[in-house]
């Protein structure tokens, strides 16, 4: 599964977070997979936050149009509003 259309301008992103990294990197794997390494930990929400603020400015859209479909995993699933 990849980058996949959704009805109303939605389409699904893989995503895989590595938490409480030395440094922050975005890794581009394909037009729809994603890595990324990121500071925060993995509790209180905080890593799912920092992916949504990442994935925002990577994909040059609001904060507001990203959810996470699957927060508990490392191995996330973004939805996306155009």
């Amino acid at each position: 599964m990849g980058l996949k259309l959704l009805s109303d301008d939605k389409m699904l992103i893989r995503v895989k977070v590595k938490p409480n990294s030395k440094e922050e990197r975005v890794e581009k794997i394909s037009d729809n997979e994603y890595k990324i390494d990121i500071k925060e930990p993995a509790e209180n929400n905080r890593a799912n936050i920092r992916v949504i603020n990442i994935m925002a400015k990577e994909l040059g859209v609001s904060y507001k149009n990203i959810k996470i479909k699957n927060p508990a995993s490392r191995n996330k699933v973004i939805e996306v509003k155009e």
